[in-house]
């Protein structure tokens, strides 16, 4: 290569022992430049070296700082970016947690909740059915008690009733009006005649109240209801419907509670019971008794039975108690069979009261 072509300039031209010569060589003036200017202490010199000296101070730590900024930076993006990612994750939690909070209270809550305002509702039902039902009992307890005061009073009335009407005699009644029975006129006392017991106009008798000897033989037992003879003797005979075996023979007057005067006086007390046949007219003999008006009912067990039987029976009273214008005599009632009894009936004088 020759040498015009060579560059001059260009180190790497130069052959390697001039290079190696120029190395030195720099080294060399660096030594003596700085020898230089320590042996030459101007102050210019010596305040460019400490503000040189503090610039590159200055400049390698700001490059230390930028370098550790750029750390810090970069420590504070990935932090930052797991923050970022951390409330992107929160924020998808809480978007999708609340539905299933619901679903949860749906079927863990709402569920027990509804379940209980349920049965509240249905114990509040009850308690009206049981308030209502309540209600109701009370209002049936008052009745019955109504009814069972009622009930009282009407079995006392009952019982009256059964007393005025002799429902406790539990025989056949052969002298019942109903059935054919009637008053035999010729051997029976006249009717005692009241003057108060008749109505007049003009001093004309229209009629009177007082009751024919028939009255005896129906079962209406109300005070007034009697038939009256005049004094305290007197007989009625009544004609039975048919030939009856006589056993028994009941007397009936009205209690001392219902009568208009207060007393039983007019009521009879000593009589005698005859048997009667329809032709001849013939009279058996069947008992002497005593009524006692404080039992309103009494029934007499005949002294002398027969083994016959009698179409009619005569009652004869010869006394009553106290009361000296007329006896009364609501009922009387006739017992017996129409066959003949197989065993004869035990004799006792003594009446059946009832």
């Amino acid at each position: 290569m020759p040498r015009s072509a060579r560059n001059t300039g260009d180190p790497s031209s130069l052959p390697e022992e001039v290079v190696q010569n120029v190395r030195p060589r720099r080294s060399n003036l660096r030594v003596r430049n700085t020898s230089r200017m320590a042996e030459d202490p101007s102050p210019s010199r010596t305040w460019f070296g400490c503000l040189a000296f503090f610039l590159r101070t200055q400049a390698q730590q700001v490059l230390f700082n930028t370098c550790r900024c750029r750390l810090l930076f970069q420590k504070l993006m990935e932090k930052t970016g797991v923050l970022v990612l951390c409330v992107f994750g929160f924020w998808m939690f809480s978007m999708h947690l609340p539905s299933k909070m619901e679903v949860w209270q749906d079927d863990s809550i709402n569920s027990p909740l509804q379940s209980l305002r349920m049965y509240q509702e249905k114990v509040r039902h009850h308690t009206g059915e049981i308030q209502d039902l309540r209600g109701s009992m009370n209002q049936l307890l008052a009745k019955l008690q109504e009814m069972e005061a009622m009930s009282d009073e009407q079995k006392m009335t009952q019982k009256i009733m059964k007393m005025i009407q002799g429902d406790y005699i539990e025989k056949p009644d052969f002298a019942l009006k109903s059935i054919g029975s009637s008053i035999d006129f010729e051997h029976t006392s006249a009717t005692y005649n009241y003057d108060k017991a008749r109505s007049y106009w003009n001093w004309i008798r229209l009629w009177n109240y007082a009751q024919p000897p028939d009255v005896i033989l129906e079962p209406n037992m109300t005070p007034g209801n009697c038939w009256a003879f005049a004094g305290d003797r007197g007989q009625v005979t009544i004609r039975l419907a048919q030939k009856v075996y006589l056993s028994n023979l009941t007397l009936q007057h009205i209690p001392k509670t219902i009568s208009l005067s207060g007393s039983l006086d007019t009521a009879p007390k000593d009589f005698v019971i005859y048997g009667m046949e329809s032709s001849p007219r013939e009279e058996v003999f069947l008992g002497a008794f005593q009524f006692q008006p404080e039992n309103t009912i009494q029934m007499f067990a005949l002294q002398n039975q027969p083994p016959r039987a009698f179409g009619a029976v005569k009652v004869k009273i010869s006394s009553n108690w106290g009361n000296p214008r007329f006896t009364c005599l609501y009922r009387v009632r006739v017992h017996g069979s129409v066959t003949l009894p197989k065993e004869p009936p035990h004799q006792d004088c003594c009446p059946k009261r009832v």
